[in-house]
């Protein structure tokens, strides 16, 4: 198992990346705190134990500063250290136009502070704590919005570039603690965010990517994996697609 007794946080963990992330890191060896602002967030957490594995849940607003310090204080009393930060939580903005100029003050605020500044607010609840204990890992969810000039995703995509810009920063700033901060761009992915999309919507979307199809969650999660692995020791700042050929097309 590549994740033996490292103690993860994933957010987003209710359900699509963040729910396969958080299952797939437990059956690594990862003892696991999922959080959610969903409070079914509770039924992955029992999945994994129902399998053998070691997971506590929590309910946390990611955009809320003092959610990240209950979240924090939660996994410390609960395992006594923080080796793996996984910030998968996002939204887009798919129940009306995300564009330049149909944008509200209220759904820009949504995203970016969900996107983006509950990006931040998580590295900036961990990273103390990781230095403490002498290193961590960081994996970021970016998208390839952030690679990509695509219609009505303004917000969405602003948001993404700043956490691709943000996870570069926060390597550089954080390396000599032993702190690897690297950051995931997938393609579509197949998750509940789709639900109610158009199917010839989704063949559309299937077709960006070279492959010809969308992409599972899990495959997201396993590069999650890799970065937290000692296969990534050599690896920070990196911004890797996970987005089946669409980034070379």
């Amino acid at each position: 198992m590549r994740l033996q007794h490292k103690i993860a946080i994933v957010t987003g963990a209710a359900q699509g990346i963040g729910r396969s992330a958080a299952l797939r890191f437990a059956k690594e060896g990862a003892l696991v705190v999922v959080a959610d602002i969903q409070d079914k967030v509770a039924e992955t957490a029992k999945e994994i134990t129902d399998a053998g594995g070691s997971s506590c849940s929590i309910v946390m607003d990611t955009t809320k500063a003092d959610q990240w310090d209950k979240t924090v204080a939660f996994a410390l009393e609960n395992y006594g250290r923080i080796d793996l930060l996984a910030n998968i939580a996002g939204v887009v903005a798919l129940d009306g136009p995300d564009t330049v100029i149909g944008l509200t003050e209220e759904r820009w605020a949504h995203v970016v502070g969900t996107d983006l500044t509950g990006v931040w607010l998580g590295m900036r609840a961990v990273i103390p704590t990781m230095i403490e204990s002498g290193g961590g890992r960081i994996c970021n969810v970016a998208s390839m919005a952030a690679l990509r000039g695509l219609p009505n995703l303004a917000a969405y995509s602003a948001a993404k570039g700043g956490v691709a810009a943000l996870t570069r920063q926060a390597a550089i700033e954080y390396a000599a603690d032993n702190i690897l901060v690297n950051a995931v761009a997938p393609g579509t992915i197949n998750t509940p965010i789709l639900a109610g999309v158009e199917p010839e919507h989704l063949e559309q979307f299937a077709a960006a990517h070279a492959i010809n199809r969308l992409g599972d969650p899990g495959e997201v999660a396993a590069m999650m994996v890799h970065f937290f692995s000692e296969d990534g020791n050599f690896l920070t700042g990196q911004l890797f697609p996970v987005c089946g050929g669409w980034s070379v097309k």
